[in-house]
């Protein structure tokens, strides 16, 4: 019973969502394991331009360390708002989302190839997370506690909070940046006068993850009450009858 009412719960998670996260997990498990060396995983410019070794550009978003503080924290706050966007703005676009994972992983790249970047997980959560704090502005935040503020501010409370962990700066500062030229190419730009939307979802991408449209001529059949399969009111036919007599 428990292991499927896990399942269940489990299966209610977006499919983005779910899939990252448990990509991150397993990556992490199989670490632990020694199953495969964090050594073949981080991002390594010579290694894939010259060996070929392309994976790394994938799971150099999905190590966040190994088992612990933060690994727990890291992926608390990669599960908790990647799932509100999920849930919340790109609701019934799963294929803008993940037009929003391939943007944001293309530029991370770049920039790893000029700055010293290993592992890119924790600037994805930032990035992530500044997205949403954006788009819920009003929301109000508390902090373990330790402080309450506005939702625009959380990106900074958790660079300030990664600094006195004694991790990099630029990794968060990344996340940021890329998070912000995401939003103003999404959320601002479009509404400035003369403005457009650049980012455009492909058609493709649209097939493969979100639900069928309805057809535009589509009329469904109205819903009518007390009638029997047979789709005739038989009661209808029977007061008329005895009207008549």
């Amino acid at each position: 019973m428990a292991y499927q009412t896990f399942l269940q719960e489990y299966m209610l998670i977006p499919p983005v969502t779910r899939a990252y996260t448990t990509a991150c997990v397993i990556t992490t498990l199989a670490v632990q394991m020694d199953l495969v060396s964090p050594f073949q995983l981080y991002f390594n410019p010579i290694l894939i331009l010259k060996k070929f070794q392309i994976w790394r550009l994938l799971t150099t978003f999905l190590f966040f360390g190994n088992l612990g503080f933060n690994f727990f924290f890291n992926l608390i706050f990669t599960y908790r708002y990647c799932r509100m966007l999920e849930e919340g703005s790109f609701r019934g676009r799963t294929a803008d989302f993940v037009v929003m994972f391939m943007f944001g992983g293309v530029l991370m790249i770049l920039c790893a190839f000029f700055v010293n970047l290993l592992f890119l997980g924790q600037a994805f959560t930032i990035m992530i997370v500044y997205v949403w704090s954006r788009r819920n502005v009003f929301v109000r935040m508390n902090f373990f506690g330790l402080m309450n503020f506005q939702a625009p501010y959380l990106p900074w409370v958790l660079l300030g909070f990664s600094v006195l962990l004694g991790n990099a700066i630029s990794v968060d500062l990344v996340g940021m940046a890329i998070g912000h030229i995401y939003f103003f190419l999404e959320d601002i730009l479009p509404r400035q006068r003369g403005g457009h939307k650049m980012l455009k979802t492909p058609k493709l991408l649209k097939k493969l993850f979100d639900a069928p449209a309805e057809h535009p001529d589509y009329v469904p059949l109205p819903e009518l009450a007390n009638v029997r399969p047979g789709g005739f009111d038989w009661r209808r036919r029977d007061d008329a009858n005895d009207r008549n007599r």
